[in-house]
């Protein structure tokens, strides 16, 4: 007897690149997280995920046939190209479309900014089940966020809605190119607070050190000052119900949320609800899962019956530009549809390999 079909779940990062392989139910049969390796670029890196993605799937579903890959990346996913994404050297010029179909041929392609997957995990699954509108807020090692309408994830017109990383940051900015200011991400994101942090600090340890050094306590005020002050005026435009903050540095909630929850109740007419994440650092890959799955014609069953467990410390409160191609199979706007997937896969709720 033949081994049932499984579907592919890869998420690739600007520093690591998961995967997860699942039954057409959602119920997880392994996952793997790789070094991205980007400091060897694009080809390189986007070897290592592939790599990574089949020697997973020969250990965990040996000869099965493979429905469909779900694919998150920092950027905007095309047929020939990845917009926004300069965290790897070369990944903007890299065919992330044609690439994924040579490396799984006969699997059903679909692809997504990892803000984007990671927000249509929350809406499913998670801290934006039933809110609308709502903001899904990504501090990682960049910064995005992604706008929630109707149920669905807003893709935009070139698929970079919600990019606020390229925010303009003060009134001379006005008029500037990109290459003549600085973006906001180059000062509110996890690598850039890791920039200006001394002897080489990771974000996380800037957060955990600054009570008890000045220096690194204004350091962070400043950035969730910065931070929110962007929150708060993306808050008055879309009027969202709940704003749930994901990402590596949702670690330091207890120092981000007081910031962000005053600077919201101070700013906005109607202040929306300020909730961590139910899957602060998984909620891309989960989402990745959750397009493979809608892509091999399971959304509506993924996961049926199966038990809700939110990872250990978390709390509960497009169109391509002309010119390009698509095919049945491949999403290449980042934008997110397809059947809804009502419960989540089974197991990829609790805590995947790190």
């Amino acid at each position: 007897m033949l081994p049932s079909p499984v579907i592919l779940g890869l998420d690739f990062g600007g520093t690591k690149i998961a995967a997860a392989v699942c039954s057409l139910d959602g119920t997880r049969l392994g996952s793997a997280t790789v070094g991205s390796g980007g400091e060897l670029g694009a080809g390189a890196s986007f070897g290592r995920g592939v790599q990574a993605a089949r020697d997973l799937l020969d250990s965990a579903a040996p000869g099965a046939t493979l429905a469909a890959v779900g694919v998150s990346t920092f950027g905007i996913p095309f047929e020939d190209r990845v917009d926004l994404a300069p965290a790897i050297r070369g990944w903007n010029d890299l065919p992330l479309g044609r690439e994924l179909r040579a490396a799984f041929p006969g699997a059903a392609i679909r692809m997504a900014t990892d803000a984007k997957a990671a927000a249509q995990a929350e809406v499913r699954w998670g801290a934006l089940a039933g809110c609308d509108p709502a903001v899904y807020l990504n501090l990682g090692t960049g910064l995005s966020t992604a706008l929630v309408v109707g149920g669905q994830v807003v893709a935009g017109a070139n698929g970079a809605a919600g990019e606020i990383g390229y925010n303009l940051r003060a009134l001379q900015d006005v008029g500037r190119p990109l290459g003549a200011r600085v973006p906001l991400e180059d000062m509110i994101s996890g690598q850039a607070l890791a920039r200006r942090a001394p002897e080489s600090m990771a974000a996380a340890d800037v957060f955990g050190a600054a009570a008890a050094e000045p220096g690194l306590d204004r350091l962070v005020s400043d950035f969730v000052t910065e931070l929110a002050f962007h929150v708060v005026n993306l808050a008055i435009c879309v009027n969202p119900a709940r704003i749930a903050v994901g990402g590596g540095l949702v670690q330091s909630w207890e120092r981000l949320r007081p910031g962000l929850e005053q600077a919201l109740k101070a700013g906005t007419p109607f202040p929306p609800e300020l909730v961590p994440a139910r899957f602060p650092a998984d909620a891309p890959l989960i989402g990745a899962v959750a397009l493979a799955a809608d892509a091999a014609g399971a959304g509506a069953s993924a996961g049926a019956g199966a038990t809700f467990t939110a990872r250990p410390g978390t709390t509960q409160p497009g169109t391509t530009r002309p010119g390009t191609t698509r095919t049945d199979t491949t999403r290449t706007d980042g934008a997110i549809d397809g059947a809804p997937v009502t419960q989540p896969p089974h197991s990829l709720t609790e805590r995947l390999q790190s």
